[in-house]
């Protein structure tokens, strides 16, 4: 199974299929293109390539990232064919691992982790990942929710807004994410969103 692999000069850990969400536009049922936060599928031979039969233990997460020359990436990235925060102990006892032996830890997240748990999980996330990208996907609520199909409906859209601000007032770089498909005056409305919740918008390009 794949637990880890390249894209430019980044390493991403690949640790479940799951997700709280359900996006129109996921390459997670073979029918959409890639989301926000989905980087990976354009460089490998199929999306199969990521499709886990199993989950990976801690253990197998960091035997796999043993035999990578951790020191040559500049960073190290949650980011699979799931939410990786579907795992979130998972993914801070790797982090934990990680931290010191890489240049910067990054997370790719749907910011539904909150929700997912039933707690606030930021303060665990802080002087752990440097990083954290949250998929914003729309301006408002009910557009987010036609497009993502969250496990907890509209209200997941105002929890990864208060995740994100979190993760801000924590320290940790924040960026929210759309696709170039939106428009102009959609994407303006979702950088101030962005912007007042301490974070930064990144568009980034739909892969077909």
């Amino acid at each position: 199974m794949t637990i880890s692999y390249e894209l430019g000069n980044s390493l991403y850990i690949n640790l479940t299929n799951r997700c709280s969400n359900a996006c129109e536009f996921c390459l997670r049922d073979g029918t959409g293109g890639s989301d926000s936060g989905w980087e990976t599928s354009a460089d490998l031979s199929g999306t199969e390539a990521l499709w886990l039969k199993r989950e990976p233990s801690v253990d197998e997460i960091i035997g796999d990232l043993q035999q990578r020359d951790l020191e040559g990436y500049d960073e190290v990235v949650f980011c699979g064919f799931g939410e990786p925060f579907m795992r979130f102990d998972e993914c801070v006892a790797v982090a934990k691992w990680l931290k010191g032996r890489v240049k910067k830890i990054r997370v790719n997240t749907n910011g539904q982790a909150n929700l997912i748990h039933g707690r606030d999980v930021t303060g665990e996330m802080a002087g752990l990942f440097d990083v954290v990208s949250i998929s914003l996907n729309a301006k408002n609520a009910e557009l987010y929710e036609a497009v993502c199909h969250s496990d907890f409906g509209e209200a997941a859209y105002d929890a990864l807004l208060d995740f994100g601000q979190k993760c801000a007032e924590k320290g940790i770089e924040t960026v929210f994410t759309v696709v170039d498909l939106l428009p102009e005056e959609d994407i303006r409305a979702c950088e101030k969103i962005a912007n007042s919740r301490g974070g930064k918008l990144r568009i980034r390009k739909y892969i077909s």
